[in-house]
């Protein structure tokens, strides 16, 4: 009887300190939480202020009881900010659109074909990976500009079509494909094309899924390269269009209405993300499992 009860008195405080790391716990996570989200909430908030109040703030104020959505019009009105998200999703499209297909074939061909060399090209291909960003973007515009394709959308995607660590991804995933199902298909006639769309890509989609949303969100806040290639407002993305609104005064002058120019750029992107983020997790750690 003893030992029943000094049984249930250690099962008492293994759940009592299993409940105060819980409690713990979910105190950390909240004040993280609130540390993480509270530049969100500010920028939303200072989008909501008149221009008025705002600069009549000596000490910032956490909310407003009088929100305007006037700043929202000023953002669309007094700068080409319509333009310049037209401009980032033809980008953000076609640039994704044409690195599926240049992954997806790269992928399978390192996966699945047998040529000479193979591994010894795989590890040089993967070796790109180790050179600087810096040193590419300059041999990208050097070339991009001997071709006279500056101030053009072919000039801004070309150098966007194809990702060293996405082709490694895809290859890992596509090799967890069993090579029974390649053989039979072989066996059968059918061609690797038809391997690939019938079989490897309905089998692989959470990656390519996944693969498809990183590179939307890399394209859509793609800055360097956009910056560098365009001086023509007419192709600016919306990250050189912030940037081009902060520079021009009108951003300076009206920190609201730039606040507002920020917040319409930014809900896109989260909006992807809290729709897909299970399937971007998903895509992720199926891509690390081998075997």
């Amino acid at each position: 009887m003893d030992n029943q009860t000094d049984f249930e008195k250690i099962e008492l405080r293994a759940e009592r300190r299993a409940r105060i790391g819980r409690i713990v716990t979910y105190v950390l996570l909240s004040l993280w939480g609130v540390i993480v989200l509270f530049p969100f909430y500010w920028m939303l908030l200072t989008s909501v202020k008149s221009y008025g109040s705002y600069n009549a703030e000596r000490i910032p104020a956490f909310f407003t009881l009088s929100p305007t959505m006037e700043n929202y019009a000023d953002a669309f009105t007094q700068v080409p900010l319509g333009g310049y998200l037209v401009n980032t999703v033809i980008f953000s499209v076609i640039t994704t659109a044409l690195m599926v297909v240049v992954i997806t074939l790269a992928a399978f061909a390192f996966a699945r074909l047998e040529f000479r060399g193979k591994n010894v090209i795989f590890t040089l291909f993967l070796s790109l990976m180790m050179i600087p960003s810096e040193l590419v973007v300059i041999t990208n515009f050097a070339t991009i500009t001997s071709w006279e394709m500056r101030n053009t959308f072919m000039g801004l995607i070309l150098p966007s079509v194809t990702s060293v660590f996405y082709i490694y991804l895809l290859k890992e995933n596509f090799e967890q494909v069993p090579d029974e199902l390649y053989r039979a298909a072989k066996v059968d006639g059918t061609s690797d094309f038809k391997f690939l769309w019938k079989v490897m890509i309905p089998m692989c989609w959470p990656t390519l899924i996944t693969i498809i949303i990183l590179k939307v969100i890399e394209c859509w806040n793609s800055y360097v390269w956009p910056r560098l290639i365009t001086d023509d407002p007419a192709y600016y993305l919306v990250s050189g269009g912030i940037q081009e609104i902060r520079e021009n005064g009108f951003g300076r002058e009206n920190i609201p209405a730039m606040m507002a120019a920020v917040v319409v750029v930014s809900i896109p992107l989260i909006l992807l993300f809290l729709v897909f983020r299970k399937k971007i997790m998903a895509g992720v750690s199926r891509g690390g499992l081998k075997g």
